[in-house]
């Protein structure tokens, strides 16, 4: 998702919040406790681009280690097992098809932000 949508979906849960509050406050507003007075809630104005904008900063602080993360805790020894490759030779005179350039972000020690595919969707989240 981008920052873009992720803020969208937190106001739009925020907003949800905020309406069984003060639907919460108009019914206690109607009820009569007795004797004693009517309860009366006074909260304060909510500024949605503040709250977005500190869940989204709290966001990258908790997926930043999950892109750092070493996946292959093999890599440079001689168990690992990324370490090898296939590669085939087409017969019609097309380049050789391995998997050495797929593993070797991994062989090499990187993490979930190194893959071919996966390093640029990472790219997305926050720090």
């Amino acid at each position: 998702m981008s920052r873009k949508t992720t803020g969208a979906v937190v106001a739009l849960g925020a907003a949800m919040l905020l309406g069984g509050v003060t639907a919460q406050a108009a019914h206690a507003e109607t009820e009569g406790l007795g004797a004693l007075p009517v309860p009366t809630t006074h909260l304060q104005n909510t500024d949605a681009q503040q709250a977005v904008g500190s869940t989204t900063g709290a966001l990258g602080y908790a997926v930043a280690p999950v892109k750092d993360l070493r996946l292959d805790p093999w890599a440079g020894s001689s168990a690992d097992v990324f370490d090898n490759g296939v590669a085939v030779v087409p017969d019609n005179g097309l380049g050789p098809v391995g998997t050495a350039p797929l593993t070797a972000p991994l062989s090499g020690g990187g993490g979930a932000k190194d893959l071919p595919v996966a390093g640029p969707l990472l790219g997305g989240l926050p720090l």
